[in-house]
């Protein structure tokens, strides 16, 4: 195959579970492999011929990660694309029908026509910020644990404990201050971050945490997206039996900083609340009413991410 280097090559990636459907934009040529270290590998040898403008990879969670790391480490050209941006591409130029061999070449033909810009983001920063925040959620469970001894020790003991709550409490700064460095040398997080902070309530960290733990955010459903959080009701049915219905799942470590911001929100957000102060007076715990707040500000955000939206409390209000 001859490397193709005077053509606008767009490559069109349609990311599955096992498998990677790939269109190459004018050529035609279409291949699959398997969404494996393998397989990967094999398509990267392969697309590297055509030096590409850009390959274009609809983000439908983290599937496509490995891949666009490869991406990364081949130092070729990448977009990670709303999904939502090529649905509506799909509707202006009137595709309807619907295979993986379509979906890759309707991806690439959307690269070549919108140009999006390429993504600027770094896997290793990802991960590095996953690390971050990780190790932050650590630091505060040992520091919770020492406060907690310090009620109960004699106050002869006092003194062994208050070094110890210092160095936690700087080391915890000094993971944040890594945290804004990483947001701030990235455009993309930047951007994401602005916009969830600008939702009141919403802080550096808990924004951090979504940024790096639910990068999906903004490319799903919100059904899919409280699903994924961990904050959307299951039932709990079989045969005669009807049981409450209880959240199940989803990623603790980002539910966990979102419960502390909602209860920043709660106080701050007149949206928050009111909601959280309406669900309490109808008769719901104060647990329950927590986490449909939360359910709440994933679902807005899920669309302030999707739309590029900053926060907007009125028409979130109704």
């Amino acid at each position: 195959m001859k490397t193709t280097t005077n053509q606008n090559v767009n490559i069109g990636v349609d990311t599955g579970k096992y498998h990677l459907d790939i269109y190459i934009r004018p050529l035609g040529d279409f291949f699959s492999v398997e969404n494996t270290e393998a397989g990967i590998k094999k398509a990267i040898t392969r697309i590297k011929k055509h030096a590409p403008k850009r390959i274009i990879v609809e983000a439908t969670g983290r599937l496509e990660a490995p891949f666009i790391m490869a991406c990364a480490k081949a130092k070729l050209p990448f977009v990670v694309a709303n999904p939502i941006h090529v649905k509506r591409f799909a509707g202006a130029i009137g595709r309807r029908a619907k295979t993986d061999k379509l979906d890759a070449q309707l991806i690439a033909h959307y690269g070549e026509a919108i140009k999006p810009p390429l993504s600027t983001l770094k896997p290793e920063v990802m991960q590095a910020m996953s690390d971050l925040v990780a190790r932050r959620n650590q630091l505060l469970v040992m520091q919770t644990m020492e406060k907690n001894r310090l009620q109960i020790l004699p106050k002869n003991l006092v003194s062994t404990i208050k070094p110890i709550l210092t160095a936690f409490r700087n080391q915890i700064e000094k993971v944040e201050e890594k945290i804004l460095k990483l947001i701030k040398s990235c455009p993309e997080y930047k951007t994401k971050n602005d916009l969830l902070q600008s939702m009141k309530g919403v802080g550096k960290i808990a924004a951090a945490s979504i940024i790096s733990n639910l990068p999906e955010l903004g490319y799903m459903s919100n059904k899919q997206a409280s699903a994924l959080v961990g904050v959307a009701p299951m039932n709990r049915e079989s045969g005669r039996f009807k049981g409450l219905r209880k959240i199940q799942g989803g990623r603790h470590q980002v539910r966990t900083v979102l419960y502390m911001a909602m209860m920043s929100a709660i106080q701050s957000n007149p949206v928050f609340k009111e909601y959280y102060q309406r669900l309490v007076a109808s008769g719901k715990p104060k647990k329950v009413a927590i986490i449909a707040c939360i359910r709440k500000m994933v679902v807005i955000l899920n669309s302030m991410l999707r739309d590029g939206k900053t926060w907007e409390a009125p028409m979130c209000s109704n």
